[in-house]
């Protein structure tokens, strides 16, 4: 090899060759964060994952208000996300503080939920699609997603952080007529996205720099702890709406979207299979939920525990299993609040799945596991 070069640019050993890369953490395709990547010409060799530039506090500062004022900052983490990443806390509230919630509530609860995923899912496809070069799938999802956040808007009074879900229910009922807007706004929006396949998956660009990059076996999808749309694409049937169903998630027919192939494709796939899956989920909702009843039990200024006690609860949010450690000592603000989040638990397969991989492919392996910065720092 080095015989090839002309005089001067000679080798000796092949650590003179690598270079060491900082991408972020001010860089779009990082999203916030900081990949150190060292590059052997175009190859990825190794790839150290820099998490933690916006890290907000949010467990530490749960230690100081009650267990209702903590609910508007708990949901900063995933701003559009905000229903899921409320959800855990909320059961785990309601479990330790011994509060019973309405049938009616927990239907809601499961329509924003299933709302929430897809508007959540549409932001994080159309990031995708710029991150490909793809500038329609970037405009597509953006405009799409607005269907639903007018519905969440009518639901709970505001468009992107909606500090709906509350211990005992949620903050208010639905408005007049709500159901048939919803049902006609959501049907909808499933046509639109079943248009992604012609423009977006089938799409030649997207296939070429997706299919058979950032492989990831079944074996290792486990071994790493991996969860949600990550998993499900490495081919593990595993959704906690299905396995450890809550509310009334046990009383809806909920499929499980599963692939097999475990590549950035599969990754990319699944989520949208998903969106679709969680139109079938509200519309199923909207039939069965009781067409009137409180959706709020009323509590107490400052509601405590009767004593120390632990509790954990954990949904299937947008990225995954979301899961909501509470530990209480009786005072009306818990001890300690400890959060388990899909984004910080897919991550962890990055530096494997970008070994050997060329620095092209980077942006569609890193997006395709749905992984959200903020969310991972919180």
């Amino acid at each position: 090899m080095t015989a090839e070069l002309p005089p001067g640019l000679a080798l000796q050993k092949v650590d003179e060759r690598i270079m060491t890369l900082n991408v972020g953490p001010q860089h779009p395709g990082s999203g916030h964060m900081r990949i150190v990547v060292q590059i052997d010409g175009d190859y990825i060799v190794a790839c150290d994952p820099d998490p933690g530039y916006v890290h907000r506090g949010e467990e530490k500062m749960a230690e100081y208000r009650n267990y209702i004022t903590n609910i508007p900052h708990l949901e900063r983490p995933v701003i559009h996300d905000s229903c899921n990443v409320l959800y855990p806390y909320v059961l785990g509230a309601e479990e330790i503080l011994g509060i019973e919630v309405s049938e009616r509530a927990k239907y809601v609860r499961v329509i924003a939920s299933e709302l929430n995923r897809c508007i959540y899912t549409m932001y994080w496809l159309a990031i995708y699609g710029i991150f490909l070069g793809h500038s329609t799938m970037f405009m597509w999802p953006a405009g799409d997603r607005e269907l639903l956040i007018d519905l969440m808007e009518k639901m709970t009074g505001a468009r992107v952080t909606h500090a709906h879900f509350v211990p005992g229910g949620v903050r208010n009922d639905l408005p007049p007529n709500f159901e048939d807007v919803c049902l006609r706004q959501v049907n909808y929006f499933e046509k639109r996205i079943k248009e992604y396949a012609a423009v977006f998956y089938d799409n030649p660009i997207l296939i070429s720099r997706t299919r058979d990059t950032g492989v990831l076996s079944r074996q290792d999808a486990i071994r790493l702890g991996t969860t949600g749309s990550v998993l499900r694409a490495s081919g593990v049937d595993y959704d906690l709406r299905v396995k450890e169903p809550y509310d009334v998630y046990d009383e809806l027919d909920v499929h499980t979207n599963v692939m097999k192939e475990g590549d950035s494709y599969a990754r990319s796939r699944v989520p949208w299979l998903d969106m679709m899956e969680s139109c079938n989920i509200i519309r199923q909702a909207l039939q069965k939920m009781p067409k009137s009843g409180s959706v709020r039990t009323k509590l107490k200024p400052n509601p405590k525990t009767k004593g120390p006690e632990t509790v954990y609860k954990r949904v299937e949010s947008g990225r995954g299993s979301l899961g909501c450690y509470i530990v209480s000592d009786g005072k009306p603000e818990p001890y300690r609040v400890k959060m388990s989040v899909g984004s910080f638990r897919n991550l962890i397969a990055l530096p494997y799945l970008l070994k050997g991989e060329k620095l092209g492919n980077m942006p569609s392996v890193y997006w395709s596991l749905n992984y959200w910065p903020v969310e991972a720092d919180r």
